[in-house]
C-alpha cells in the first residue's frame, strides 16, 4: 500500500464530493494507492483554512500555483470554476502530476485542443470528471448495448434537465453571465458525452439553442442573461444511427433528468438519473401477453456495486459516483497510463458543442470534423 499526496482546487460543491471520494476510496475498494488529503485550495485563506479542518486536508492556500508546486501534492483535481481549468492543468502537467479535472475541460475547444496536446504528448495521466456515466446502472446499460442484447442500435435519445433558473424571479447570478456558464456549457456535456459513450462518434448535428429568460433581476435592476438556458441538438452517429439531445436549465419539475433511452431491433431500455439504481430494459422475444418494460434493480453482481453495498435494491447515490471516478484516477496513476474519459474524450464533447453553436448561428447541419 503506498500513499499519495491530493491538492484539491475548489471547496465548493465539487470540492466538497472530490474530498469526500478521496478520503473515502481506499476504504471502499482496497486501492492500491491510497490518498493523502495534503492540500487544498479556495479563493481566501480562511476559507480554505476552513475546507481544510471541514475536509480533512493537511494545509491550506488561496494561491492554486502554491498548491501545485508543493512537492508533497503529487496529484491534483482540479474543482474549480472552468475558466481556470486550463491554466491550472498545463501548470500541473507541466510538472508531470497526474490531474483529473471537471468537466467541461476548458473554455473554449482552443484551450481542450492545446491541454490535449500537451497531456498526450507529456505522457501524464489525465481525467476528465463525467462521473453520471459511471453509475452501476449506466455501466449495466452499457454491456447491454454493447453485447448485442438489444440487437443493432437504430436510435439513442439523452437528455439532462433540471429546474434551478425555471423561476424567471430567480435573480441574476454567475450562471446567468458567459456564454461559457449557461447551459451548453454546464448541462449538455452530461448527455453529449453519454451519446458517445453509448452510441459511439457524432458524425453530424443540427442544433437550436435558445435563451427563455433573457432578463433577471440584479442588484442595480434588470440584467441581460448572456447565455443560454436550453437546446435540442437533432444527431447522426459515424455508425448512421439517429439521435436526439436535449438539454435544459429551465425545464420545471425535472431535478435531475440526466436520462436516455436506446432503441434496438431486438429490444429498447430506458434509464432515468432521479432513478439512478434502476435500468428499464424491454425484450423483444417476449410473448405478446408478456411484452413491455422490465425494471432491472442494481445489486452485487452489477459493475462496482458491491464494494458500496451486499443488499440487492438498496441502491448507490450521487456521492458513489465519484468515489467510483477517484477509485479510476488512483488506478490509472498505478498504472501508469490514462483511464477513459481523459482529456481527449473531454475535447471530444467541447468539438460537438463547438458544432452545435455553429449550427445554430449558421441555421445549417454541421459536420463535426470540420470544427
Amino acid at each position: 500500500m503506498t500513499q499519495i499526496g491530493i491538492g484539491i482546487i475548489g471547496g465548493g460543491y465539487m470540492g466538497k464530493a472530490h474530498s469526500v471520494a478521496m478520503a473515502a476510496v481506499g476504504a471502499v475498494f482496497d486501492t492500491k494507492l491510497r490518498p493523502r488529503l495534503e492540500m487544498i485550495c479556495t479563493t481566501t485563506e480562511a476559507g480554505a483554512a476552513d475546507k481544510a479542518r471541514a475536509f480533512g486536508f493537511a494545509r491550506s492556500t488561496a494561491d492554486w500555483r502554491q498548491l501545485v508546486n508543493d512537492q508533497k501534492v503529487e496529484a491534483i483535481v482540479i474543482a474549480s470554476p472552468q475558466d481556470s481549468h486550463c491554466e491550472i492543468a498545463l501548470a500541473a502537467l507541466a510538472l508531470g502530476k497526474p490531474v483529473l479535472c471537471e468537466k467541461p475541460l476548458a473554455t473554449s475547444l482552443e484551450d481542450c485542443r492545446k491541454l490535449v496536446a500537451t497531456a498526450e504528448t507529456s505522457g501524464v495521466v489525465n481525467m476528465i470528471g463525467f462521473n453520471y456515466i459511471r453509475t452501476p446502472a449506466s455501466q449495466l446499460a452499457r454491456e447491454i448495448v454493447t453485447s448485442g442484447e438489444i440487437g443493432e442500435m437504430i436510435y439513442f435519445r439523452g437528455e439532462h434537465t433540471e429546474d434551478f433558473l425555471a423561476d424567471a424571479a430567480t435573480e441574476a447570478n454567475w450562471r446567468t453571465r458567459g456564454r461559457t456558464f449557461g447551459n451548453m456549457g454546464d448541462l449538455s456535456p452530461h448527455p453529449i458525452n453519454a451519446a458517445l459513450a453509448i452510441a459511439g462518434p457524432i458524425r453530424s448535428v443540427i442544433a437550436e439553442i435558445e435563451t427563455i429568460h433573457k432578463t433577471r433581476r440584479g442588484a442595480k435592476g434588470p440584467e441581460a442573461v448572456t447565455n443560454d438556458d436550453q437546446a435540442q441538438l437533432m444527431v447522426r452517429f459515424a455508425s448512421g444511427v439517429m439521435g436526439h439531445i436535449f438539454s435544459s436549465r429551465v425545464a420545471t419539475g425535472r431535478k435531475m433528468g440526466y436520462a436516455y433511452e436506446v432503441h434496438g431491433t431486438k429490444g429498447a431500455l430506458r434509464f432515468d438519473q432521479e432513478d439512478q439504481n434502476a435500468v428499464q430494459l424491454y425484450k423483444g422475444d417476449q410473448a405478446t401477453n408478456r411484452q413491455g418494460f422490465t425494471k432491472i434493480l442494481t445489486g452485487p453482481l452489477h459493475p462496482d456495486y458491491k464494494a458500496f453495498c451486499l443488499g440487492p435494491g438498496h441502491g448507490t447515490g450521487y456521492q458513489d459516483q465519484i468515489i467510483i471516478e477517484a477509485r479510476d484516477f488512483l488506478e490509472a496513476i498505478a498504472a501508469g497510463k490514462p483511464k477513459w474519459p481523459t482529456f481527449r474524450d473531454g475535447m471530444l464533447v467541447a468539438q460537438v458543442v463547438e458544432a452545435a453553436w455553429r449550427s445554430h448561428e449558421q441555421r445549417r447541419w454541421v459536420q463535426v470534423g470540420e470544427i
